[in-house]
Protein backbone atom coordinates (compact mmCIF):
# COMPACT_ATOMS: atom_id res chain seq x y z
CA UNK A 1 0.00 0.00 0.00
CA UNK A 2 2.96 2.10 0.97
CA UNK A 3 4.53 1.30 -2.20
CA UNK A 4 1.68 2.65 -4.47
CA UNK A 5 1.22 5.78 -2.51
CA UNK A 6 5.14 6.44 -3.46
CA UNK A 7 4.43 5.37 -6.80
CA UNK A 8 1.31 7.70 -7.57
CA UNK A 9 3.94 10.46 -6.01
CA UNK A 10 6.03 10.20 -8.22
CA UNK A 11 3.81 10.35 -11.09
CA UNK A 12 2.65 13.67 -10.09
CA UNK A 13 6.20 15.43 -9.66
CA UNK A 14 6.85 14.09 -13.39
CA UNK A 15 3.76 15.52 -14.67
CA UNK A 16 4.39 19.23 -12.25
CA UNK A 17 8.02 19.32 -14.16
CA UNK A 18 6.39 18.73 -17.83
CA UNK A 19 3.40 21.45 -17.53
CA UNK A 20 6.32 23.82 -16.15
CA UNK A 21 8.89 22.78 -18.53
CA UNK A 22 6.12 23.01 -21.64
CA UNK A 23 5.31 26.79 -20.09
CA UNK A 24 8.62 27.97 -19.93
CA UNK A 25 8.63 26.84 -23.59
CA UNK A 26 5.58 28.46 -24.61
CA UNK A 27 6.94 32.04 -22.86
CA UNK A 28 10.35 31.66 -24.15
CA UNK A 29 8.60 31.18 -27.92
CA UNK A 30 6.48 34.37 -27.00
CA UNK A 31 9.05 36.69 -26.08
CA UNK A 32 11.23 35.73 -29.60
CA UNK A 33 7.70 36.01 -31.13
CA UNK A 34 7.56 40.06 -29.20
CA UNK A 35 11.12 40.96 -30.09
CA UNK A 36 10.98 39.98 -33.85
CA UNK A 37 7.48 42.09 -33.92
CA UNK A 38 9.04 44.97 -32.38
CA UNK A 39 12.18 44.78 -34.83
CA UNK A 40 10.18 44.44 -37.77
CA UNK A 41 7.96 47.51 -36.34
CA UNK A 42 11.23 49.93 -36.12
CA UNK A 43 12.78 48.51 -39.23
CA UNK A 44 10.95 51.39 -41.35
CA UNK A 45 13.16 54.29 -39.67
CA UNK A 46 15.95 52.68 -39.41
CA UNK A 47 15.70 51.99 -43.39
CA UNK A 48 15.02 56.29 -43.33
CA UNK A 49 17.72 56.62 -41.29
CA UNK A 50 20.15 55.08 -43.57
CA UNK A 51 18.52 56.16 -46.84
CA UNK A 52 18.85 59.96 -44.67
CA UNK A 53 22.63 59.15 -43.96
CA UNK A 54 23.34 57.91 -47.43
CA UNK A 55 22.45 61.52 -48.92
CA UNK A 56 25.15 63.44 -49.46
CA UNK A 57 24.78 66.79 -47.55
CA UNK A 58 25.81 70.42 -49.01
CA UNK A 59 29.29 71.90 -48.44
CA UNK A 60 28.40 75.27 -47.69
CA UNK A 61 25.19 77.46 -48.54
CA UNK A 62 25.78 80.07 -50.84
CA UNK A 63 25.05 83.00 -53.28
CA UNK A 64 25.76 83.38 -57.11
CA UNK A 65 27.26 85.95 -58.73
CA UNK A 66 27.77 86.34 -62.85
CA UNK A 67 30.24 88.33 -64.65
CA UNK A 68 29.49 91.56 -65.58
CA UNK A 69 31.12 94.33 -68.06
CA UNK A 70 32.20 97.59 -66.78
CA UNK A 71 34.70 100.49 -67.81
CA UNK A 72 38.00 100.52 -65.69
CA UNK A 73 40.36 103.15 -66.03
CA UNK A 74 43.50 102.08 -67.48
CA UNK A 75 46.42 102.43 -65.19
CA UNK A 76 50.38 102.00 -64.95
CA UNK A 77 51.95 101.72 -61.56
CA UNK A 78 55.63 102.58 -60.92
CA UNK A 79 58.17 103.43 -57.82
CA UNK A 80 60.10 106.26 -57.64
CA UNK A 81 61.03 108.97 -55.31
CA UNK A 82 60.50 112.72 -54.47
CA UNK A 83 63.28 114.91 -55.13
CA UNK A 84 63.65 118.72 -55.33
CA UNK A 85 63.01 120.06 -58.96
CA UNK A 86 66.24 122.47 -58.46
CA UNK A 87 68.52 123.78 -55.92
CA UNK A 88 69.83 126.59 -55.52
CA UNK A 89 73.10 126.33 -53.81
CA UNK A 90 74.10 130.01 -51.35
CA UNK A 91 77.83 130.46 -50.96
CA UNK A 92 80.47 132.63 -50.01
CA UNK A 93 81.51 135.53 -51.83
CA UNK A 94 83.70 138.15 -49.59
CA UNK A 95 86.22 136.17 -48.60
CA UNK A 96 88.20 136.35 -44.94
CA UNK A 97 84.95 137.59 -42.83
CA UNK A 98 83.36 136.92 -40.16
CA UNK A 99 79.42 135.86 -39.83
CA UNK A 100 77.67 138.59 -38.19
CA UNK A 101 74.04 137.68 -38.34
CA UNK A 102 71.97 134.49 -39.63
CA UNK A 103 68.45 136.03 -41.06
CA UNK A 104 67.34 131.89 -42.30
CA UNK A 105 66.61 128.74 -41.31
CA UNK A 106 66.00 125.32 -42.67
CA UNK A 107 62.37 125.47 -43.53
CA UNK A 108 61.82 128.89 -44.30
CA UNK A 109 59.96 130.48 -47.30
CA UNK A 110 62.30 132.92 -48.59
CA UNK A 111 62.03 135.82 -51.88
CA UNK A 112 64.25 136.55 -54.23
CA UNK A 113 66.84 139.10 -52.90
CA UNK A 114 65.85 138.15 -49.14
CA UNK A 115 68.54 138.73 -46.82
CA UNK A 116 69.85 135.44 -45.37
CA UNK A 117 73.08 136.36 -43.84
CA UNK A 118 75.42 139.37 -43.20
CA UNK A 119 78.82 139.54 -42.42
CA UNK A 120 81.00 141.83 -39.85
CA UNK A 121 81.81 144.75 -42.71
CA UNK A 122 83.96 146.78 -40.51
CA UNK A 123 87.23 146.25 -42.62
CA UNK A 124 85.49 146.23 -45.81
CA UNK A 125 84.12 149.66 -45.20
CA UNK A 126 87.47 151.13 -44.30
CA UNK A 127 88.67 149.82 -47.61
CA UNK A 128 85.85 151.30 -49.30
CA UNK A 129 86.67 154.44 -47.38
CA UNK A 130 90.38 154.88 -48.55
CA UNK A 131 89.31 153.60 -51.60
CA UNK A 132 86.66 156.99 -52.22
CA UNK A 133 90.23 158.54 -50.75
CA UNK A 134 92.25 157.59 -53.32
CA UNK A 135 89.70 158.14 -55.95
CA UNK A 136 89.70 161.75 -55.02
CA UNK A 137 93.17 162.03 -55.01
CA UNK A 138 93.85 160.61 -58.15
CA UNK A 139 90.69 163.09 -59.98
CA UNK A 140 92.52 166.55 -58.50
CA UNK A 141 95.64 164.89 -60.23
CA UNK A 142 94.32 164.17 -63.51
CA UNK A 143 92.50 167.98 -63.30
CA UNK A 144 95.93 169.69 -62.77
CA UNK A 145 97.44 167.00 -65.90
CA UNK A 146 95.24 168.37 -67.75
CA UNK A 147 95.47 172.13 -67.49
CA UNK A 148 98.87 171.69 -67.86
CA UNK A 149 98.07 169.94 -70.91
CA UNK A 150 95.86 172.56 -72.41
CA UNK A 151 98.42 175.56 -72.35
CA UNK A 152 100.92 173.01 -73.78
CA UNK A 153 99.04 172.74 -76.60
CA UNK A 154 98.36 176.50 -76.79
CA UNK A 155 101.71 177.89 -77.62
CA UNK A 156 102.78 174.28 -79.44
CA UNK A 157 104.76 175.59 -82.62
CA UNK A 158 105.38 178.85 -81.27
CA UNK A 159 108.85 177.73 -79.83
CA UNK A 160 107.71 178.63 -76.44
CA UNK A 161 108.12 174.93 -75.28
CA UNK A 162 110.60 172.25 -76.54
CA UNK A 163 108.89 169.61 -78.39
CA UNK A 164 109.79 167.29 -75.44
CA UNK A 165 108.48 169.36 -72.50
CA UNK A 166 105.11 169.44 -74.53
CA UNK A 167 105.20 165.73 -74.65
CA UNK A 168 105.78 165.13 -71.34
CA UNK A 169 102.40 167.42 -70.33
CA UNK A 170 100.27 165.63 -72.61
CA UNK A 171 102.04 161.99 -71.12
CA UNK A 172 101.33 163.63 -67.68
CA UNK A 173 97.16 164.23 -68.68
CA UNK A 174 96.88 160.70 -70.17
CA UNK A 175 98.79 158.93 -66.93
CA UNK A 176 96.50 160.88 -64.70
CA UNK A 177 93.41 160.17 -66.24
CA UNK A 178 94.63 156.29 -65.82
CA UNK A 179 94.87 157.07 -62.65
CA UNK A 180 92.12 157.90 -62.15
CA UNK A 181 90.03 155.35 -63.76
CA UNK A 182 92.46 152.58 -61.81
CA UNK A 183 91.01 154.28 -58.58
CA UNK A 184 87.48 154.47 -59.53
CA UNK A 185 88.11 150.34 -60.56
CA UNK A 186 89.42 149.83 -56.67
CA UNK A 187 86.15 151.51 -55.64
CA UNK A 188 83.91 149.39 -57.65
CA UNK A 189 85.81 146.80 -55.67
CA UNK A 190 85.80 147.34 -52.32
CA UNK A 191 82.09 148.18 -52.49
CA UNK A 192 81.39 144.76 -54.19
CA UNK A 193 83.04 143.32 -51.31
CA UNK A 194 80.86 145.45 -49.48
CA UNK A 195 77.74 144.19 -51.20
CA UNK A 196 78.65 140.79 -50.58
CA UNK A 197 78.44 141.18 -46.76
CA UNK A 198 75.41 140.53 -47.10
CA UNK A 199 74.06 136.89 -48.57
CA UNK A 200 71.03 137.16 -50.46
CA UNK A 201 68.80 134.67 -51.57
CA UNK A 202 69.52 133.88 -55.34
CA UNK A 203 65.41 132.80 -56.59
CA UNK A 204 61.95 132.24 -54.14
CA UNK A 205 62.15 128.52 -52.32
CA UNK A 206 62.33 127.06 -49.56
CA UNK A 207 65.75 126.67 -47.31
CA UNK A 208 66.36 122.93 -47.58
CA UNK A 209 69.95 123.32 -45.27
CA UNK A 210 72.24 125.68 -43.81
CA UNK A 211 76.08 125.14 -42.70
CA UNK A 212 76.39 128.66 -41.94
CA UNK A 213 77.56 129.16 -38.54
CA UNK A 214 77.05 132.34 -36.54
CA UNK A 215 80.76 133.84 -35.95
CA UNK A 216 82.77 131.86 -38.23
CA UNK A 217 85.21 133.16 -40.72
CA UNK A 218 84.03 131.71 -44.27
CA UNK A 219 86.00 131.64 -47.52
CA UNK A 220 85.06 132.50 -50.88
CA UNK A 221 82.64 129.94 -52.45
CA UNK A 222 81.82 128.14 -49.35
CA UNK A 223 78.31 126.66 -49.12
CA UNK A 224 76.23 128.45 -46.61
CA UNK A 225 72.49 127.81 -47.64
CA UNK A 226 70.72 125.21 -49.99
CA UNK A 227 67.68 125.84 -51.41
CA UNK A 228 64.83 124.24 -52.96
CA UNK A 229 63.81 126.51 -56.17
CA UNK A 230 60.34 127.78 -55.90
CA UNK A 231 59.23 125.67 -53.64
CA UNK A 232 58.21 122.73 -56.60
CA UNK A 233 58.86 118.91 -56.22
CA UNK A 234 59.18 116.61 -58.28
CA UNK A 235 58.74 112.57 -58.88
CA UNK A 236 61.35 110.39 -60.42
CA UNK A 237 59.71 107.01 -61.42
CA UNK A 238 61.08 104.30 -63.24
CA UNK A 239 58.98 103.09 -65.55
CA UNK A 240 60.16 100.00 -67.60
CA UNK A 241 61.59 100.62 -71.28
CA UNK A 242 58.39 98.25 -72.63
CA UNK A 243 56.00 100.62 -70.61
CA UNK A 244 58.15 104.09 -71.11
CA UNK A 245 56.27 104.56 -74.81
CA UNK A 246 52.73 104.09 -73.31
CA UNK A 247 53.73 107.37 -70.66
CA UNK A 248 53.50 110.77 -72.74
CA UNK A 249 53.77 114.43 -70.84
CA UNK A 250 50.70 115.59 -69.40
CA UNK A 251 49.47 112.25 -68.10
CA UNK A 252 48.14 112.61 -64.73
CA UNK A 253 48.78 110.24 -61.65
CA UNK A 254 48.02 109.81 -58.02
CA UNK A 255 50.98 109.57 -55.64
CA UNK A 256 50.90 107.47 -52.51
CA UNK A 257 52.91 108.08 -49.80
CA UNK A 258 54.27 105.11 -47.14
CA UNK A 259 51.71 106.68 -44.74
CA UNK A 260 48.90 106.30 -47.65
CA UNK A 261 48.96 109.71 -48.03
CA UNK A 262 47.94 111.02 -51.46
CA UNK A 263 49.03 113.72 -54.04
CA UNK A 264 48.21 114.50 -57.49
CA UNK A 265 50.78 115.18 -60.11
CA UNK A 266 51.86 115.97 -63.48
CA UNK A 267 53.95 114.25 -66.20
CA UNK A 268 56.47 116.99 -67.29
CA UNK A 269 58.55 115.27 -69.52
CA UNK A 270 59.81 111.39 -69.97
CA UNK A 271 63.18 110.60 -70.09
CA UNK A 272 64.95 110.24 -73.94
CA UNK A 273 67.75 107.49 -72.39
CA UNK A 274 67.09 103.91 -70.79
CA UNK A 275 69.78 102.81 -68.04
CA UNK A 276 71.45 100.11 -69.90
CA UNK A 277 71.61 98.26 -66.30
CA UNK A 278 67.93 98.29 -65.18
CA UNK A 279 66.39 98.89 -68.57
CA UNK A 280 64.17 101.53 -66.85
CA UNK A 281 63.33 104.53 -68.05
CA UNK A 282 63.11 108.00 -65.50
CA UNK A 283 59.55 109.60 -65.97
CA UNK A 284 59.86 113.26 -64.19
CA UNK A 285 56.26 114.61 -62.93
CA UNK A 286 55.72 118.22 -61.18
CA UNK A 287 54.18 117.92 -57.73
CA UNK A 288 51.21 120.11 -57.01
CA UNK A 289 52.14 123.43 -55.45
CA UNK A 290 50.78 122.55 -51.61
CA UNK A 291 53.68 119.19 -51.48
CA UNK A 292 55.52 122.16 -49.05
CA UNK A 293 53.03 123.88 -47.93
CA UNK A 294 52.58 122.26 -44.38
CA UNK A 295 55.55 120.96 -42.53
CA UNK A 296 52.98 117.73 -41.81
CA UNK A 297 53.09 116.48 -45.33
CA UNK A 298 54.76 113.51 -46.05
CA UNK A 299 55.81 114.48 -49.90
CA UNK A 300 59.18 115.63 -49.02
CA UNK A 301 62.53 115.52 -51.22
CA UNK A 302 63.81 111.68 -50.66
CA UNK A 303 60.87 110.28 -49.96
CA UNK A 304 59.59 107.43 -52.02
CA UNK A 305 56.22 107.33 -53.56
CA UNK A 306 54.14 104.98 -55.56
CA UNK A 307 52.66 106.15 -58.64
CA UNK A 308 50.07 105.00 -60.92
CA UNK A 309 49.75 106.38 -64.28
CA UNK A 310 46.24 107.32 -65.40
CA UNK A 311 46.15 106.66 -68.80
CA UNK A 312 42.31 106.47 -70.07
CA UNK A 313 39.67 103.40 -69.81
CA UNK A 314 38.35 100.69 -71.93
CA UNK A 315 35.85 97.78 -71.16
CA UNK A 316 36.33 94.50 -69.05
CA UNK A 317 34.60 91.53 -67.92
CA UNK A 318 34.77 91.96 -64.30
CA UNK A 319 33.20 89.72 -61.16
CA UNK A 320 33.13 90.45 -57.10
CA UNK A 321 36.92 90.15 -55.62
CA UNK A 322 35.33 87.37 -53.16
CA UNK A 323 34.98 85.33 -55.40
CA UNK A 324 38.79 84.64 -56.39
CA UNK A 325 40.41 82.19 -55.06
CA UNK A 326 44.16 82.77 -54.75
CA UNK A 327 46.09 79.14 -54.47
CA UNK A 328 49.54 78.30 -55.13
CA UNK A 329 50.28 81.92 -57.19
CA UNK A 330 47.19 81.06 -59.67
CA UNK A 331 43.49 82.73 -59.30
CA UNK A 332 40.63 80.54 -59.59
CA UNK A 333 36.64 80.81 -59.73
CA UNK A 334 34.35 77.96 -58.96
CA UNK A 335 31.40 77.60 -61.23
CA UNK A 336 27.97 76.33 -59.80
CA UNK A 337 26.70 73.78 -62.32
CA UNK A 338 22.82 72.75 -62.86
CA UNK A 339 23.73 69.65 -60.08
CA UNK A 340 24.36 72.50 -57.40
CA UNK A 341 28.17 70.90 -57.87
CA UNK A 342 30.86 73.46 -58.11
CA UNK A 343 33.61 73.18 -60.97
CA UNK A 344 36.99 74.83 -60.38
CA UNK A 345 37.93 77.15 -63.27
CA UNK A 346 41.45 78.92 -63.58
CA UNK A 347 41.48 82.55 -64.67
CA UNK A 348 44.14 85.39 -65.38
CA UNK A 349 43.32 88.15 -63.63
CA UNK A 350 44.21 91.85 -64.54
CA UNK A 351 42.87 95.63 -63.37
CA UNK A 352 41.33 95.94 -60.12
CA UNK A 353 38.81 98.69 -59.03
CA UNK A 354 36.83 98.88 -55.57
CA UNK A 355 35.19 95.11 -55.41
CA UNK A 356 35.45 94.57 -58.85
CA UNK A 357 38.67 92.05 -60.69
CA UNK A 358 39.40 92.23 -64.50
CA UNK A 359 39.22 88.52 -65.50
CA UNK A 360 41.63 88.04 -68.84
CA UNK A 361 40.49 84.82 -69.73
CA UNK A 362 39.03 81.25 -68.34
CA UNK A 363 35.76 82.45 -67.73
CA UNK A 364 32.50 82.76 -69.78
CA UNK A 365 29.76 86.02 -69.23
CA UNK A 366 27.18 83.37 -68.67
CA UNK A 367 28.77 80.92 -65.96
CA UNK A 368 27.50 80.95 -62.42
CA UNK A 369 29.77 81.84 -59.86
CA UNK A 370 30.33 81.31 -56.21
CA UNK A 371 29.90 85.25 -54.92
CA UNK A 372 31.95 84.21 -51.47
CA UNK A 373 33.06 81.45 -48.98
CA UNK A 374 34.92 80.08 -52.44
CA UNK A 375 37.65 79.53 -50.37
CA UNK A 376 36.44 76.68 -48.46
CA UNK A 377 35.23 74.61 -51.88
CA UNK A 378 36.64 72.06 -53.62
CA UNK A 379 36.32 70.36 -56.90
CA UNK A 380 33.05 68.51 -57.40
CA UNK A 381 31.46 69.82 -54.03
CA UNK A 382 27.68 70.03 -53.34
CA UNK A 383 26.20 73.18 -52.50
CA UNK A 384 23.08 75.18 -51.75
CA UNK A 385 22.28 78.05 -53.40
CA UNK A 386 20.22 80.74 -51.63
CA UNK A 387 17.56 82.20 -53.34
CA UNK A 388 18.17 86.08 -53.10
CA UNK A 389 21.56 85.62 -55.63
CA UNK A 390 23.23 88.71 -56.80
CA UNK A 391 24.68 89.11 -59.85
CA UNK A 392 28.21 90.71 -60.41
CA UNK A 393 27.84 92.82 -57.01
CA UNK A 394 29.27 92.42 -53.04
CA UNK A 395 27.60 89.51 -51.75
CA UNK A 396 25.35 89.42 -48.29
CA UNK A 397 27.39 87.10 -46.09
CA UNK A 398 26.37 83.56 -46.11
CA UNK A 399 25.71 80.83 -42.94
CA UNK A 400 27.34 77.57 -43.14
CA UNK A 401 25.03 74.58 -44.83
CA UNK A 402 24.66 73.03 -41.16
CA UNK A 403 23.13 76.13 -39.42
CA UNK A 404 21.12 76.43 -42.62
CA UNK A 405 19.94 72.91 -42.47
CA UNK A 406 18.39 73.65 -39.02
Amino acid sequence: MSGLTFGKSRLVIFAGLALLAVAIALYVLRGGSGAGKDSAGASPAAAEGAASAAQPKPALTVTLTQAGSKVLPVQLQANGSVAAWQEAVVGAEASGLRIGTLDASVGDSVKRGQVLATMVADSVESDVALARAGLAEATASAAEATANAVRARAVQGTGALSAQQIGQYLTAEVTAKARVESAKAQLDSQQLRLKHTRVLAPDSGIVSSRSATLGAVVSNGNELFRLIRQGRLEWRGEVTSSELSRVKPGDALTLTAPGGEQMRGKVRVVSPTVDSQTRNGVVFADLEAKALSGATSAFKPGVFAKGVFELGASQALTVVQTAVVVRDGFSYVYRVDADHRVTQLKVRTGRQLGDQVEILEGLKPDDRLVATGAGFLSEGDLVRVVANSIENSTPAPVKSASKAIK
